[in-house]
């Protein structure tokens, strides 16, 4: 054989190794290992060998469920082209890992029964995908288009789930993660995450659905640890009605211990973020923009709420930490900034009414907090008798209708109101309510020593007052 006719022969990784052994080359042990590790990578299962047809009308169901059997079945990934395929009722077997090309790969579900379901397996992992439900119905055994059940490792990376006649994705009874992840045009919720554990749900975009954006519930009462953490969820509706069960960008429900950090939430017909029940809850760092009511909300049966360092800009109410009288209790409000509040809600005005930059009324500390433009009250602390064992210091109010509303109620607990500055506050710097009623004058000016349940000193009022 002539050089020139060798010089023309296929290179492939074998001969190129072998010539490297041959040769004398000792490869370090390293870089032989990463040559084999990437053959093994190489190695998923190709669908074209499953007779699949992208770009065609045709149903691939069949050929889909085939693939990702025999790929599951051989520990392999099921790797799919570019392309659409049309399918319904596909099943995730165990094992079953499925990547496709981010962007270009589309399922689109005709409307069957279901889309994808995993069911008591070790693991699922999807990435690369775009799953589109085209509005098509569902059936009743499913509330959502992705739906994992009872599957001990969760991974969805990098997938697009949209246009769901119900949930886009839920999740029950996993762990795992749900990250870089792009949910949306789901006619009810984005994400119904239900009784996980030690779930991340990290670096998603959930936008423009029916009500609600990321859901994190239990069943009962318990510890879950979600993470729900630097996420996008913005322009999410109340379709469904109601005064506050739908249409938060970020909804916990009996779930504990779960982190909810370094989100950005805007435009939902609610709160954009609002834990029910959920006991050592963290909202840290998030940012909330246009929140139709409550834009973070701590309330009902909790024990436990730290909410730090958050920026709301425009809502109904900023913050409110709620509901003594059902158990909700101890909680940290700190070094959050709150502005342009609305006298407006979506609902006529109840109670308290709207306009408020924080509400408080058990075991509590406000501390630290910057707020601005409350129309009616820049903090509201306790409601009627409910109030008992809240601080209230070093903040800073401007322009509010007035500054702290707390309760005289028979019943009402302590009160400690100290060392906040007052700018333009009209109707009195800290003044005392019965439930929605102003009954006395500034105690600033006036000592709150008809009040024995009242501490107020040393507050800096500047302009506007009585």
């Amino acid at each position: 054989m002539t050089r020139a006719s060798r010089s023309k022969l296929p290179l492939n990784r074998r001969a190129l190794l072998g010539g490297a052994m041959a040769a004398g080359l000792a490869l370090p042990a390293r870089a032989a290992s990463g040559l084999f590790t990437d053959v093994g990578l190489r190695g998923g299962h190709d669908a074209d060998l499953a007779d699949l047809l992208p770009d065609t009308a045709d149903d691939q169901s069949r050929r889909l469920q085939e693939a990702i059997d025999s790929s599951a079945a051989a520990g392999r990934i099921l790797r799919l082209p570019a392309g659409t395929f049309h399918f319904s009722n596909l099943t995730l077997a165990d094992g079953t890992r499925i990547a496709g090309v981010s962007g270009a790969t589309r399922l689109v579900y005709t409307g069957q029964g279901h889309g994808l379901l995993a069911e008591r397996s070790r693991s699922a992992r999807l990435t690369g995908l775009t799953i589109d439900g085209a509005n098509q119905r569902l059936g009743e055994h499913v509330r959502g288009l992705v739906q994992l059940r009872f599957v001990e490792q969760v991974v969805l990376d990098d997938v697009t789930i949209t246009g769901s006649a119900r949930d886009g994705l839920v999740v029950e009874s996993c762990s795992g993660r749900i990250e870089r992840c792009d949910i949306s045009g789901a006619a009810d919720a984005g994400i119904f995450a239900v009784e996980n554990s030690d779930l991340s749900i990290v670096g998603n975009f959930v936008h423009d659905c029916g009500n609600g954006g990321i859901l994190v519930h239990r069943w009962s009462l318990g510890p879950d640890g979600t993470m729900v953490s630097g996420n996008r969820v913005a322009r999410i509706a109340a379709r469904s009605g109601g005064t506050g069960q739908n249409g938060n960008g970020i909804n916990l429900f009996r779930a504990g211990d779960v982190t909810v950090s370094d989100n950005h939430v805007s435009d939902c017909a609610f709160s954009a973020i609002r834990a029910n029940s959920a006991s050592n809850v963290q909202i840290v760092s998030n940012k909330a923009l246009r929140s139709g009511e409550t834009a973070l909300y701590s309330e009902f049966a909790f024990e436990g709420a730290l909410i730090a360092n958050n920026l709301v800009d425009g809502a109904a109410i900023g913050i409110s930490v709620a509901n003594f009288a059902s158990g909700g209790r101890l909680a940290v409000i700190s070094g959050n900034m709150i502005r342009n509040l609305t006298p407006d809600g979506p609902y006529p005005p109840t109670n308290s009414g709207f306009g408020i930059g924080i509400a408080v009324e058990a075991d509590a500390t406000v501390s630290g907090n910057t707020i601005e433009a409350a129309p009616k009250w820049a903090i509201l602390a306790g409601w009627g008798p409910y109030l008992r064992d809240v601080a209230i210091t070093g903040n800073v109010i401007r322009e509010a209708g007035l500054g702290v509303a707390v309760s005289v109620v028979d019943g009402a607990g302590k009160a400690l109101i100290a060392d906040n500055v007052f700018t333009d506050t009209p109707g009195g710097a800290v003044v005392g309510t019965r439930w929605r009623d102003v009954v006395t004058g500034d105690l600033t000016e006036t000592g709150a020593s008809g009040w024995p349940h009242l501490t107020v000193h040393g507050n800096a009022v500047m302009g506007g007052g009585e």
